[in-house]
């Protein structure tokens, strides 16, 4: 089969969170599951995501389809996988392609973080790929076609066996923002003997500007701001936002101690494959939730760190139990007291470590893959 690829590809580097690991799980797994990949390099995907302004974003939209459908009527493909935001979408130009014969499937990772309702351009795809639980209500209630499938991991062969624990290490990989922050600082305030070691991006940095409009707004541009965000998330998450301005976004020195930096790409993968426990935490910041009261789903880390052959602890939420046997192939927990009961249970039971470590990375590796998700969706457009 021949997959034509919307998947975020660019060949330069933009000021946008990551990004281009995207294509390459994704690219990785098409060809695992024995089928090809086609893209056209004339479009950068990515700058479809970088602030502009609304002519220049037109103009990029109009320029990508184009070349998209030009492409695909030259290079025909059996499916269109896609990586697209709601403003990146032409209903128009997926409806030309669907004209070819050819099916158009969307994944999205952030629809619980990012909408209140599946966004109506969506309703175009033939399938929309939805990894979280919590989105299923979204999509249902929209009507529109889904198919709740994991993340799109894809892990080296080579990285697919079973690593002793080298360390007594609790690990936790990820950037940094405040409601992972406040979790460790209360975690650290309970336990502060924890063997507790965080890596990634923007731990020492302050994160105060991630919590308030930028002060270099004139006054009409920081109303129409205003007037926009509560348009889209409410008045209630409004309030939310001018409240947490008063939150205290600064590092404890305590929490400093238990910093390391970022990990390179085999340190990366030697951790949270060798760590004695590593950790996922899957709350994340929102205005429509109470900061003290966060919101949760099933992140990337879910999958990638059991495939990896993590013995792994993961926050709880609703749906992850339709991904693993809990206690037997990954354990969760429940705020900071549940999950210093969880490690110290952990930490003394060796036996249970090593079949996490093994139930885990099978049960990730057999169910979870790209390969299989692929099988899932061509049964389902067949249907």
């Amino acid at each position: 089969m021949k997959i034509f690829l919307s998947f975020l590809q660019s060949a330069q580097q933009h000021p946008i969170p990551a990004y281009d690991f995207w294509q390459y799980y994704i690219k990785n797994g098409i060809e695992e599951a024995r089928h090809q990949w086609s893209e056209c390099l004339d479009i950068d995907w990515a700058l479809g995501l970088v602030p502009k302004s609304k002519d220049d974003h037109n103009q990029w939209k109009t320029d990508a389809w184009t070349k998209t459908v030009a492409w695909l009527k030259k290079h025909p493909a059996d499916l269109f996988l896609s990586y697209l935001y709601p403003d990146q979408i032409d209903i128009t130009a997926i409806h030309e392609i669907q004209k070819l014969g050819i099916p158009c499937v969307n994944f999205f990772c952030d629809n619980v973080r990012d909408f209140k309702k599946a966004p109506v351009e969506f309703e175009a795809f033939d399938l929309n790929w939805v990894p979280e639980y919590k989105a299923i209500k979204l999509y249902q209630k929209a009507g529109y076609k889904y198919i709740n499938a994991p993340m799109p991991i894809w892990v080296d062969p080579r990285l697919r066996t079973l690593s002793e624990e080298s360390n007594k290490q609790i690990t936790f990989i990820g950037s940094k923002d405040i409601q992972r922050q406040l979790f460790f600082e209360e975690l650290i305030q309970h336990a502060p003997q924890l063997p507790l070691a965080i890596y990634g991006k923007g731990w020492d940095e302050n994160i105060l500007k991630q919590l308030s409009t930028s002060a270099n707004y004139t006054f009409n541009k920081k109303l129409r701001y205003q007037f926009n965000f509560i348009k889209k998330n409410g008045i209630a998450a409004y309030l939310r936002k001018l409240n947490n301005r008063n939150t205290s976004a600064s590092v404890s020195s305590a929490l400093k101690s238990k910093i390391y930096g970022s990990p390179g790409f085999d340190q990366y993968n030697h951790l949270i494959a060798t760590s004695m426990i590593t950790v996922g935490v899957n709350r994340y910041p929102s205005f429509h939730f109470p900061i003290a009261l966060p919101d949760t789903y099933s992140r990337l880390r879910d999958i990638e760190a059991p495939m990896l052959g993590a013995c792994y602890l993961t926050e709880y939420t609703e749906g992850i139990e339709n991904l693993y046997d809990l206690k037997k192939e990954i354990e969760t927990y429940k705020g900071p007291e549940d999950f210093i009961e969880k490690v110290n249970k952990l930490t003394f039971d060796h036996k249970q470590r090593n079949e996490m470590k093994t139930n885990g990375q099978k049960r990730a590796l057999q169910d979870h893959s790209i390969p299989q998700s692929l099988n899932k969706i061509l049964q389902r457009l067949s249907n």
